[in-house]
């Protein structure tokens, strides 16, 4: 049908999520800096997309309970 991991049979790491995410915020938060946004605000945005990446990467990368 196609490749493997498209199909969802092998989820990706914790790790790879995370790694994923911190590239993502650190270029946000480089982009907010650059146009001049306030500290403050970056850190505020910054703190909730760790927040968001924490939470997607636990629910995207935990084990399925097997049924009894």
């Amino acid at each position: 049908m196609g490749p493997s991991f498209l199909l969802g049979e092998h989820p990706m790491s914790f790790g790879i999520y995370i790694v994923g995410y911190v590239i993502f915020i650190a270029g946000v938060a480089i982009g907010a800096h650059l146009l001049n946004a306030p500290p403050q605000w970056i850190g505020v945005g910054v703190l909730c997309m760790v927040g968001v990446a924490i939470v997607h990467g636990v629910t995207a990368t935990r084990q399925k309970d097997t049924p009894s």
